[in-house]
């Protein structure tokens, strides 16, 4: 699937933790940052079900372990995120879904749009007939 890229961020290992670098407008994060949120959700919640129709994100997962199941319209590509260092870009015109896989998982999103309501396509059904428009 060419609208998902999996991406291993510069990590740095100390004697006392690790130092994970996110730069805007580079090999990690192709895009100017516009906004930035933590989610935060039960073990085997279910999140996300939505896609977008201009705004690109960046997944972080940099607690715990999350499943990112992605959806073209055509193909289905499940991803694992469990390291801070990792981290998976996806695309505009890309449905997705998260499982929180364990307890204490915090997923943090880069996006490169504000949020707007109308970018946000809830529906299963209109996302189909966007994608294939």
């Amino acid at each position: 699937m060419n609208l998902v890229k999996l991406i291993k961020l510069p990590r740095f290992d100390e004697d006392c933790g690790d130092l994970v670098v996110i730069e805007a407008k580079s090999n990690n994060v192709p895009f100017r940052i516009r906004r930035i949120f933590n989610v935060r959700s039960p073990i085997n919640s279910i999140r996300g079900k939505h896609a977008h129709r201009n705004c690109t994100q960046f997944f972080i997962c940099t607690n715990g372990s999350i499943e990112v199941k992605c959806d073209n319209g055509v193909e289905v590509q499940k991803f694992i995120l469990n390291k801070s260092n990792l981290g998976l870009l996806v695309l505009p015109g890309v449905w997705a879904e998260q499982k929180y896989i364990q307890e204490n998982t915090v997923l943090t999103v880069l996006c490169d749009q504000r949020y707007a309501e109308d970018d946000y396509i809830r529906e299963y059904e209109e996302f189909l007939n966007f994608v294939n428009s």
